[in-house]
């Protein structure tokens, strides 16, 4: 409601028609922008800002202002694009070069970076910030004695600053300079006793250096700083074990999980300590989670073989094994094990295999000692089954794995938005949605004023109406049929409160009846598509076991199925062709045919056509997600992401989450 009666105020002031009250006016709107973004409301501030870049495309304070509330919503590359129109249209604006700067050294690009670094500080040398986000983005770049004196300049300006102290440290210890670094450290200490970081990384360096007891007391002063800071209980774990102290180790692990249930790392160090104590059943299920929070991690699956044999679980063993074999086939140490099980089992074929291999890879591992690229996993003298420290990469994210744990999981963040088709909602209870303001095409209008029904849409949702309600329609239209005379709009009317209570074979027919009838008429292929596509994929999820875990009437979300039998969505498609002949300016139809297609494998041609699509209707923001996601998946990442950056631009909020979780910078 207050989105809406924003946005109606926002409509009045642009209908203002004296120059003066225009003025007024876009500061008005500007202000109501920045209060958005100070209260956090980040999608609002966008649509806000949106209505003042559109009266006014090279209104740079609205592209800065739009790019940072993007930045907060981890849009980094969308972010990007606004920045650079800021500058764009104003080449003097120091705070655009420097956000823009800020943004790009998050993705990685450092020499940008540094270049609009460069910029801010030239424009305004007296500003101290820049000269402590280049010295962080040099730290990250490896320059440390550049960091170094850009953390000096900024110092003089801010001394009461922690976190410049604690970069600098860490500089000095990356150039090997420990005691400068415990000067640092120390300095950010006495700067401000009740920050936890302070403690932590001098902590981490006592650690290094084997100081277990003096690493452990700053570890206690840092939780007890901040009760919730992790990093503290996960290092005071690490010293706790150095320390032998395994129950007070599992109580900070214990402590890490609480603040991060699905902190594989934890879980990882966790199941360690378990396994030293000899709590094997517990440290099991630990390794459970690591398997699903980081299923290609081969340390999971190594470890896990070792424990399964400890509980005599042979054959889950081998499992284990195998998959760490998959996953690093010079994993030596993986095959000698594998072999022993499988002598155990009686396989001596296998268990001859498995060792003559293991052989080979330490026979080329001794001769390639020199090249670091060389897998350590073929070095039997390895020991893993060490705990991991907190910076350690246990999980390696990528798009897919994200897309497929999101299904095992039950989420659907990373699922396609769902087809249009023409359906039945209750307007009245619609909620705000930018996505329904599209201006329908008059042909749309037209067919729908003809149908004469308030509750008839062309929409993607899901009906709001209830369930009975929707018995209640399709028993009211079963007595019409009989009794009235037998018209394609009646039989419509019922193929689509049919489909809604999935009777779709019922519905298919009826539909089939009605384009009979009216075989020019590109709506009724729509829906008979969609009700087929919906058929298809109802039957695939009670066909196939996989699919009780992810179980969702609409095919189109699901962009993977990894299900053993393929079921053919052609006819489908056949029917949204025939849509598309008889309305070729229909943009929603090959939005759907999209979607069909990129379920179908069929990605480059799901491309096209969602980019048809956007041609037709630049404000279909579902179509700018979908094809961010297809994109992903044909591994051009940064196009992908754009997409999804402009999705969240037209209203798309699902964009934004995918764009926080899929973080581009690990690709």
């Amino acid at each position: 409601m207050k989105r809406a009666f924003v946005v109606i105020l926002l409509l009045l002031a642009l209908l203002t028609t004296e120059r003066v009250a225009a003025q007024y006016n876009r500061n008005y709107i500007y202000w109501v922008g920045q209060q958005c973004m100070v209260d956090g409301n980040y999608h609002e501030a966008i649509d806000v800002l949106n209505v003042l870049i559109r009266h006014d495309e090279k209104d740079f304070d609205a592209h800065f202002l739009r790019g940072i509330a993007k930045y907060n919503m981890d849009d980094l590359l969308g972010a990007d694009a606004d920045f650079s129109r800021a500058i764009e249209f104003n080449p003097v604006f120091t705070g655009a070069y420097y956000y823009r700067a800020i943004t790009r050294s998050r993705l990685g690009n450092y020499d940008d970076a540094l270049s609009d670094f460069q910029q801010a500080i030239e424009l305004r040398p007296d500003l101290p910030d820049p000269y402590y986000s280049r010295g962080v983005t040099l730290l990250l770049n490896q320059q440390f004695e550049d960091a170094i004196a850009d953390f000096n300049k900024f110092i003089r300006f801010e001394k009461r600053h922690v976190a410049a102290y604690i970069n600098r440290g860490t500089s000095y210890l990356y150039l090997k300079d420990t005691a400068k670094a415990y000067e640092n450290y120390n300095l950010a200490i006495r700067t401000n006793r009740e920050d936890p970081d302070g403690y932590n990384r001098r902590g981490a360096l006592y650690m290094e250096q084997r100081r277990y007891e003096e690493a452990r007391a700053d570890f206690d002063k840092a939780v007890a700083c901040d009760s919730t800071f992790l990093p503290g209980y996960f290092n005071r774990a690490l010293a706790h074990n150095y320390l032998h102290r395994p129950m007070l180790s599992l109580a900070d692990f214990d402590r890490v999980i609480e603040l991060d249930s699905t902190s594989s790392l934890g879980y990882f160090n966790r199941a360690i300590v378990r396994t030293e104590i000899g709590d094997y059943n517990r440290a099991l299920e630990d390794f459970d989670q690591v398997a699903l929070y980081s299923p290609d991690n081969v340390l999971v699956y190594y470890n896990r073989a070792m424990l399964q044999t400890q509980l005599g679980n042979i054959d889950a063993a081998i499992d284990d094994y195998s998959r760490a074999i998959e996953l690093y086939p010079d994993f030596a140490n993986a095959y000698l094990g594998r072999s022993i099980l499988r002598r155990s089992q009686r396989d001596v074929a296998g268990a001859e295999s498995d060792r003559r291999t293991a052989e080979r890879k330490i026979a080329e591992y001794r001769s390639r000692l020199n090249d670091s690229t060389y897998s350590i996993y073929a070095d039997t003298s390895q020991h893993f089954n060490r705990l991991l420290s907190f910076e350690s990469r246990l999980l390696e994210r990528n798009f897919e794995r994200i897309a497929s744990s999101a299904t095992a999981t039950g989420g659907n963040s990373l699922a396609l938005m769902p087809m249009f088709r023409f359906t039945l909602m209750d307007k009245s209870l619609v909620e705000d949605d930018r996505r329904t303001k599209r201006f329908a095409t008059q042909r749309v209008k037209d067919f729908v004023a003809h149908l004469d029904d308030q509750c008839i849409a062309l929409d993607c949702r899901a009906t709001n109406l209830e369930p009975d309600t929707l018995a209640s329609i399709d028993l009211s239209l079963a007595e019409r049929l009989h009794t009235d005379t037998v018209t394609w709009e009646l039989l419509f009317k019922r193929g689509m409160s049919q489909a809604l209570i999935k009777q779709y074979t019922n519905a298919v027919n009826t539909l089939t009846k009605a384009i009979e009838l009216n075989g020019s008429n590109p709506f009724l292929y729509l829906n008979r598509a969609t009700t087929r596509a919906e058929m298809i994929d109802f039957i695939s999820s009670i066909d196939n076991t996989y699919q009780s875990i992810s179980f969702d009437s609409d095919p189109a979300k699901r962009l993977h199925n990894s299900g053993t039998r393929t079921y053919s969505y052609d006819e489908a498609i056949e029917d949204i062709n025939c849509a598309i002949k008889l309305y070729p300016s229909f943009a929603e139809a090959y939005y759907n045919r999209a979607n069909l297609m990129a379920i179908s494998g069929n990605l480059p041609e799901a491309y096209d056509d969602y980019t048809r699509a956007i041609e037709l209707e630049p404000a279909l923001g579902e179509a700018y997600y979908n094809r961010g996601l297809v994109q992903i998946f044909m591994k051009d990442t940064r196009k992908g992401c754009m997409d999804l950056s402009k999705a969240g631009e037209l209203g798309i909020e699902a964009a934004y989450k995918i764009l926080a979780e899929f973080n581009i910078r690990e690709h």
